[in-house]
């Protein structure tokens, strides 16, 4: 039975981009009392709402994870420590600390007797060798094993899976798992060096149109594919994914393939402007080819991404371009 209206439910990594979204929508699905809980102190948070009980916690330890879950019906657990490729290549031992998160958070979720846990995993956690080639196949849920997932960030949330599953299994501690694919949206990280391709590209795009640079630095040849998923679609999929009866990871992604050079173009026909690029083949790249498979997700939940690639970007250049607009003003 999940969550109603006035139980409390925890959201952990609420200062965080998705964790800001979806404390958002509980709350505007009317529950009353809604944890906010993030590492950073409140006036740090990409979005505070004042209506939820909102508290900066280090979950890496124990009491804290207790003190979060105290009195908590559910659980959404999006706290991690990591950013786009240029962090986490660059950040490996970092990542992988927050097993410490996953972890404690699980076993105060035992010891509190919380009815279920969401643990927010990421298509990082995919075998290298099935993202070689731009051109290969949508990655299915069983595309994670024999294990090869990206080195750090990408065993840190696979250990989390498992961490998971076997806590499902043995103490009967009710857990869903989605595999977040490249999510972008407003309210992010777009600078500093966690930003993710949307948004270091909306970013660089309009910084270029604010400055009349006509040049564009592009991390690797231009020719690496992804899909990404507006902010908006992923809360719906997880909100789905929470209420239901699915026990094993489910992709939650978009199924829009593009080139990094084509996620370029659409941005600069949205700004109305024509950059000469400059490719950075040295800089963190990822795999090679990488977009979500939606077969199960659609036959388990009945969902599908609504909103084009080209929609969502709208929307998410142009917040990003006000945040720029409004930084070169001052």
């Amino acid at each position: 039975m999940t969550a109603s209206h006035d139980d409390l439910v925890l959201v952990t990594g609420a200062g965080g981009f998705i964790g800001g979204h979806l404390v958002g929508r509980l709350l505007a699905e009317g529950y009353r009392r809604v944890r906010a809980v993030d590492i950073k102190p409140a006036d740090a948070w990409f979005q505070l709402h004042s209506r939820a009980e909102n508290k900066s916690l280090d979950l890496r330890l124990k009491e804290s994870c207790l003190r979060a879950t105290q009195g908590v019906r559910e659980i959404y657990h999006l706290a991690a420590n990591m950013g786009g490729m240029g962090f986490i290549e660059t950040h490996k031992a970092e990542c992988m600390l927050s097993v410490l998160i996953d972890t404690h958070l699980l076993l105060a979720a035992r010891e509190h007797r919380c009815d279920r846990v969401f643990y927010a995993s990421t298509a990082c956690v995919y075998a290298a060798g099935k993202q070689d080639r731009a051109d290969l196949p949508p990655l299915r849920e069983g595309d994670a094993y024999p294990a090869e997932p990206e080195d750090g960030y990408g065993w840190q949330k696979l250990f989390g899976e498992r961490l998971c599953r076997h806590f499902n299994e043995d103490f009967g501690v009710t857990t869903r798992v989605a595999r977040f694919h490249a999510i972008h949206g407003e309210h992010g990280t777009f600078e500093g060096g966690r930003e993710k391709a949307p948004a270091a590209i909306c970013r660089k795009v309009a910084e270029a149109k604010l400055t009349g640079k006509k040049t564009i630095e592009i991390w690797g040849d231009g020719q690496q594919t992804r899909s990404f998923l507006y902010i908006d679609e992923a809360i719906e999929g997880t909100r789905l994914l929470m209420d239901s009866s699915v026990e094993e990871p489910l992709n939650l992604g978009s199924t829009e393939m593009v080139t990094i050079d084509r996620l370029v173009d659409m941005v600069e026909e949205i700004a109305g402007v024509r950059l000469e690029r400059h490719y950075d083949t040295r800089a963190p790249q990822g795999v090679r080819g990488r977009c979500s498979d939606n077969t199960r997700i659609r036959q388990e939940l009945g969902w599908a991404p609504s909103l084009s690639l080209q929609v969502g970007l709208e929307r998410t250049y142009r917040w990003v371009y006000n945040q720029v607009a409004s930084r070169e003003s001052v």
